[in-house]
Parts: C-alpha cells; sequence; structure tokens
C-alpha cells in the first residue's frame, strides 16, 4: 500500500538555497488532502504558526504537502512548496493514493536532507518514519485529532487495520508526539505500545499574539462576535437562539462559512434576529474582523460522549489575544482555557436561554468586561504564544 507512486504534478516552487548557510533545514510534512496549507480554516492556521515558529528560530523550512491551498500570507510567499495533488477517488483508491503520495514526499525530504522532520498526523502517511530512518534525524509528530475514529463515523475508512498500522509506525519512529488535548493523547497512547508514553505530550492549540492585538470596541451596542466553520459542532444556532431571548441590545458577527449557513440565515431570519454573517475570510484578515468587537462566543453543543470533546479550540486563543472576554460552553478542554469570571464566562452547553443570560450580563458591564479583557490577553500572551508551542514540542531536541 505504500509503494512510490509515479510522480505527478508539482506546484511551481522557488529555487532551492545555496548550501553556504547554516540555517537547520525543517522539513514541514502535511499529506492530508483535506487540510490546505494556506487555507482559511483553523487547521491552516496553525499549520503556518508552526512553520512561522520554525522560521523565528532560524530554520530554513520546506513544506511538502497534497494539498496547498491559495491564501499565502505575505510573510510566506517566500517559503518553498512542494505539493502531490491528490485526485477525489473511492476510499480504497483514496487510502492507497495518500500512502503513496506520503512515501513520494519523503522520497524527496531524504533526497534533499533536513535536520528535522515535522509532521502533521494524517491517515496512511509513514512520512516522517521514512525519513526518520533515512537520515536519522529527529521528527516530530502533531496529532490533532483522532482521524481513524473520525474517518469510520462520519466519512468511510476501507483499512482500518492499515491506518493503525500506519499510526503505531509513525509513533514508534517520532522522538516527540505532541497532541493538542489530553483526550487525544489517550487515543494515541490506546493505540501504540505503552513504551511509548513518556514521548506523547499534551501541547494545546496556540495563539500570534503579535499579529492578533486588542483594538477599542466600536460605538453603540457591544458586538458579540463567533468566529468558525459553520458547521453543526460548532453550536452557532445556538447563538443565534441566544440572541433572540437577549434582553439586553447587542450586536451579533458570525465570521465564516460553511454547510450550515443556509440553514443559519434561515434561522436568523425566522426568529428576526439582525446577524452580521461575514462569509469565510484569509486568516490574515482575522485581526480585522475581531477589532470593535466587545465579546466573543463559543457556544459548543453538549456532546453524547466526553471523549468527543478532544479538540483545543483555535478560536479561543485568538479571542483572547484580541482582549475578548469569552462566554464558552463548559465542555471539553474550555474550562483549562476561560477562567470562569476571569477571563470570561462557562455556561452549560446547548442552553440558549443560558447563553443569552451570560451575553447580556456582560454586554451591560462594560468595567467588567475591560477587567476580563486584560486577564485574556496578559495569558494569551505569558502562556499560548506558538513560539512557547513549538518550544515544547521540540524541547530536548537541541534544534
Amino acid at each position: 500500500m505504500s509503494a512510490l507512486a509515479p510522480t505527478s504534478a508539482q506546484r511551481p516552487v522557488a529555487a532551492p538555497r545555496g548550501n553556504g548557510h547554516r540555517r537547520p533545514r525543517v522539513a514541514y510534512l502535511c499529506v492530508d488532502p483535506g487540510v490546505p496549507v494556506f487555507g482559511t480554516k483553523g487547521a491552516s492556521v496553525h499549520i503556518q504558526e508552526i512553520i512561522r515558529g520554525w522560521r523565528n528560530r532560524g530554520a530554513e523550512v520546506t513544506i511538502f504537502c497534497t494539498r496547498a491551498g491559495d491564501h499565502v500570507p505575505e510573510d510566506l510567499t517566500d517559503i518553498r512548496v512542494i505539493e502531490r495533488r491528490l485526485a477525489k477517488k473511492p476510499a480504497a483508491e483514496r487510502e492507497k493514493a495518500q500512502a503513496d503520495a506520503a512515501a513520494y514526499l519523503a522520497e524527496l525530504v531524504i533526497a534533499e536532507g533536513a535536520e528535522a522532520v515535522y509532521e502533521r498526523y494524517s491517515l496512511f502517511s509513514d512520512a516522517l518514519a521514512r525519513v526518520t530512518a533515512a537520515l536519522s534525524i529527529p521528527g516530530f509528530l502533531e496529532v490533532n485529532a483522532p482521524l481513524i475514529d473520525e474517518q469510520r463515523t462520519h466519512r468511510e475508512l476501507h483499512d482500518e487495520q492499515a491506518a493503525e498500522a500506519f499510526l503505531r509506525a509513525q509513533v514508534d519512529a517520532a522522538a516527540t508526539v505532541a497532541c493538542v488535548s489530553r483526550p487525544v493523547a489517550q487515543w494515541v497512547r490506546a493505540r501504540c505500545a505503552t513504551d511509548h508514553a513518556d514521548k506523547v505530550i499534551v501541547t494545546p492549540n496556540g495563539v500570534n499574539t503579535d499579529r492578533i492585538t486588542p483594538a477599542a470596541e466600536a460605538a453603540g451596542p457591544p458586538i458579540v462576535v463567533f468566529v468558525g466553520t459553520l458547521k453543526p459542532w460548532h453550536g452557532v444556532h445556538t447563538l443565534i437562539q441566544a440572541r433572540a431571548l437577549a434582553a439586553v441590545q447587542w450586536r451579533l458577527k458570525i465570521v465564516g462559512d460553511g454547510p450550515q449557513a443556509p440553514e443559519l440565515r434561515e434561522l436568523a431570519a425566522r426568529l428576526g434576529v439582525p446577524v452580521d454573517f461575514t462569509g469565510a475570510i484569509a486568516p490574515s484578515d482575522i485581526p480585522a474582523a475581531l477589532a470593535g468587537c466587545a465579546l466573543a462566543a463559543a457556544p459548543y453543543p453538549l456532546a453524547l460522549q466526553e471523549t468527543d470533546q478532544y479538540f483545543s479550540p483555535l478560536k479561543i486563543y485568538e479571542y483572547g489575544a484580541a482582549g475578548l472576554p469569552v462566554v464558552a460552553s463548559r465542555v471539553g478542554q474550555i474550562p483549562d482555557i476561560v477562567e470562569h469570571g476571569v477571563t470570561g464566562l462557562l455556561v452549560e452547553p446547548s442552553n440558549p436561554s443560558a447563553l443569552a443570560a451570560a451575553l447580556d450580563e456582560l454586554a451591560q458591564a462594560p468595567q467588567a468586561r475591560a477587567l476580563m479583557a486584560e486577564q485574556a490577553r496578559r495569558r494569551a500572551v505569558e502562556r499560548h504564544g506558538w513560539d512557547r508551542v513549538l518550544g515544547l514540542i521540540t524541547a530536548g531536541a537541541g534544534l
């Protein structure tokens, strides 16, 4: 399943730099065709910030991926990108194509050489394992979700046994396996040898506190903002229902797009709720979208199982960097990020009345908002910068 596939078209890339430099060369790998390196979703932001973290350390980074994307930030236009695109195929063929792409990209890394390899975990990739074995360099595996379970539940998984084998090979080879939450770390440990437990660490998402900074609130009623993909597991319908129940005047701004957008627009119209739907925007436009807002919302719904709440919510770190108090559901990892009464308020999930009451409370309390905003910004700077996240992942590697 992992034989080297014939070469496919590559995205045009910049010419390689000369060998006279002493900057460590880092290969960044993302073989997941569902995650564009330069896209608008949170996963794309995560990739870009980790790459910036490596470059801040003086590394020369080359990206090897299956989907480059088109939203290239200005500060990353000079980076080399090698892309092997995957066509849409039935499950069995898709899985083989992804494995072949991983092998192909790994061979390119090996041919070029590198001092370290960093891979965002994807199904049917053993690229990191191949590279570390060939070059005897440290490899760092980032695991953002229990992808095998997600694929089985929400899409189609043809060869689960092979997917498990690829995961074990990657974990075996990695110097560090960085998981975004405790449930994800537990998922990895349960599927891999127990002697790897010490290399599996928890490193939640971070935020670029230089890119996202506080701004003054806009005049008029306070603006409550939500940023994210419009899918059911973000609970935006509850937020719109909360606005309909509000006893205090505040404006609602929803930044993002997704399959639930038509349904949410229809709900707002039916409830007579004025909502500013901005649609999808590039990550570089997020600071401007947050500017002028007074509060932020993360209305995640109630999950059937606690293990479903495995995410590390990027949006909440961005809200904090922008100095926005957050009203969020008390689920998953959120109570570890939002301290009730200090940086925001926590409410019961899937409860429009509770959400409306909390937003009303802060909408009419500018002094409380200001104190929370100061604390949220301070914590984002001190605890959640991406450079700190990368430092935890690579600690002890001498890079």
